[in-house]
């Protein structure tokens, strides 16, 4: 296995996430942040978080299999949010749930952040998914 996935005893849980990735192998590859524009940038659900993170999720997948990798090959996962609220962690979840068996997003999920700001380089721009993994 080149990821194993853990969240080792004593560590808070619940969370829907490892708070642990253990990787081997020799190949690393970076998902550069993948946000809701498809292959002709046309803008794909504008102020819609829980669509623009499922085709920010999509995008990711496409860069990992250009890589030759999926999301069980993935060591952390990192979504910027612009203009963070608590109130956006159901459209969030909403989000990458509905992706989870599309994609084959391992359960729970590699360690993550979710970290807010104040906004991305465009003003429609909600969410942006950065990935790491790493191949034998």
């Amino acid at each position: 296995m080149t990821v194993q996935l853990l969240t080792p005893e004593g560590m808070f849980q619940p969370v829907p996430y490892h708070h642990v990735s253990i990787a081997t192998g020799s190949r690393h590859v970076h998902v550069a942040g993948q946000i809701n524009r498809d292959e002709l940038a046309t803008v794909v659900a504008p102020g819609d978080l829980a669509r623009q993170l499922a085709h920010a999720l999509r995008n990711t997948a496409r860069g990992l299999a250009g890589a030759e990798a999926t999301f069980s090959d993935v060591v952390r996962l990192r979504f910027f949010v612009a203009r963070w609220q608590p109130e956006m962690m159901e459209p969030f979840m909403a989000g990458l749930n509905s992706v989870i068996n599309e994609l084959g997003i391992p359960q729970p999920l590699p360690p993550l952040s979710v970290i807010g700001v104040d906004y991305l380089f465009e003003p429609d721009v909600m969410v942006e998914v950065e990935a790491y993994a790493i191949l034998d």
